[in-house]
């Protein structure tokens, strides 16, 4: 086999790989002979027919196996004497096209190496760390807040017009073409105004009803409801309004707590004061991890494979395009040329993805088999009902798990290289923090 160099420029590699036709014959034989033990064939007994019977009947499929193993090889010892890591999938193909049984097999190899990373002193990165303390006015609101979601509802003044956001206590009686059908009647069904809990168009048509009013509400079942005899149809409710309720915020107390499962309500400020820290901390790394890919991006220069690049500008390109065309929800569109601004972002996360990996790779950095356990049942928990296929589907999917996967190393990378940075704190507000988190989305 020869394998000789035709292109060295920058990152991009060519070589061109002949086999020789003896190599390919050696190669059949030795699958041959590998397998003769276990063959039988009329008039032989297994494992007794002659080499010169096996090539003649199954020479010409395995010569493709051994031209594929042949050359897939040849690869794998380039990449391995070479030390180069090829940025996407080589280009392979024959060069011979005219090729045919008996010859050499000339097969033309290109690809994109990725660049050497070099070293990089972690211990002079400055790094600010924003604090923020969960003081009581944030937990003042963060109570009152969850007393809104526990909130009841009071009878309002007699003859009162029923607002958007109040309860209506009724009794109803549906019908479609004037016959009552099943599962359109109740008695005594409490309905908050607004809450979009029935059909469309129906809780709009009781703003401003009063008790012992009745009303008929007239609306049409949508084309894909799930009971087919009504999907489509127009219906008329005949309602008797016996309450108008207001509602009313629960009161802050230690009864409010034991609903949320505290023990009074010292505990259940304790539970909210750890839980907006957690979340004022979770933005506080956002904003340090923007920070240090910031100093790493001017700290680190090398040479980025170009296809790397023009992939992820043209995936910058197509996922700001949906962002400003939200009603567009397939890709039935022309082609989203990527700029200039897209380009360049896209180096800086092509050369920073790059990195992080090199120093993941070289700090041994992994993800444990319980981090994906975790990440698959979290992104199940948006499927529901459908938990068990989704954790199926991805134990099935390579390329959904490495989605999964990627960013768990990432934040790990992360973490490695802050514990190894010049760390200082600095506590703020929380809306210096909103501030902060603000400028982020705003980049």
């Amino acid at each position: 086999m020869q394998v000789t160099e035709t292109l060295n420029e920058g990152l991009k590699r060519g070589y061109n790989i002949v086999v020789s036709a003896a190599e390919l014959d050696a190669k059949v034989n030795e699958k041959l002979v590998e397998a003769q033990p276990e063959i039988e064939m009329k008039g032989f007994r297994k494992g007794k027919v002659p080499m010169a019977l096996l090539k003649k009947q199954f020479g010409q499929r395995l010569l493709g196996e051994a031209m594929q193993e042949t050359i897939d090889g040849a690869m794998n010892k380039h990449f391995e004497d070479s030390g180069d890591r090829p940025a996407l999938q080589p280009e392979v193909k024959m060069t011979n096209e005219d090729w045919k049984e008996g010859d050499d097999v000339e097969v033309s190899m290109s690809y994109e190496a990725l660049p050497a990373i070099p070293e990089v002193d972690m211990s002079d990165i400055a790094l600010e760390k924003l604090v923020v303390k969960a003081d009581d006015a944030a937990i003042d609101e963060a109570l009152g807040n969850l007393a809104e979601t526990a909130q009841d509802f009071k009878a309002r003044r007699k003859g009162s017009k029923a607002k958007d956001g109040d309860q209506v206590v009724m009794d109803f009686v549906g019908k479609v073409d004037g016959e009552a059908f099943e599962g359109g009647s109740a008695e005594d069904y409490p309905l908050v105004l607004g809450s979009n809990s029935f059909i469309p168009g129906f809780e709009e048509q009781l703003v401003g009803v009063k008790a012992e009013e009745e009303k008929d509400v007239t609306v049409t079942f949508p084309e894909e409801y799930g009971a087919e005899h009504l999907a489509g149809k127009e219906a008329v409710f005949t309602c008797t309004i016996k309450e108008v309720k207001e509602p009313v915020a629960a009161e802050i107390n230690d009864e409010l707590a034991k609903k949320f499962g505290a023990e009074d309500l010292a505990a259940l400020k304790a539970q909210i004061a750890e839980r907006l820290e957690a979340e004022y901390a979770g933005a506080s790394r956002a904003v340090m991890k923007r920070g240090l890919l910031d100093a790493l991006d001017v700290k680190v220069s090398f040479d980025l494979p170009p296809s790397l690049v023009e992939a992820e500008a043209k995936q910058i390109a197509h996922q700001l395009w949906h962002e400003d065309n939200p009603e567009v929800h397939d890709h039935n569109h022309g082609e989203i040329e990527a700029t200039e601004e897209h380009t360049k972002l896209a180096e800086r996360r092509v050369r920073l993805g790059l990195l992080l990996a090199e120093l993941g790779q070289k700090a041994e950095v992994e993800v444990t088999d319980a981090e994906m356990t975790q990440a698959i049942l979290s992104q199940a928990r948006q499927y529901p009902g459908q938990e068990r296929q989704f954790f199926e589907f991805v134990q099935k999917n390579p390329q959904m798990q490495q989605q999964l996967r990627a960013p768990i190393f990432e934040d790990k990378v992360v973490d490695h290289i802050v514990a190894q940075a010049k760390v200082t704190e600095k506590e703020i507000s929380k809306e210096d923090l909103q501030k902060a988190l603000e400028e982020l989305d705003a980049e």
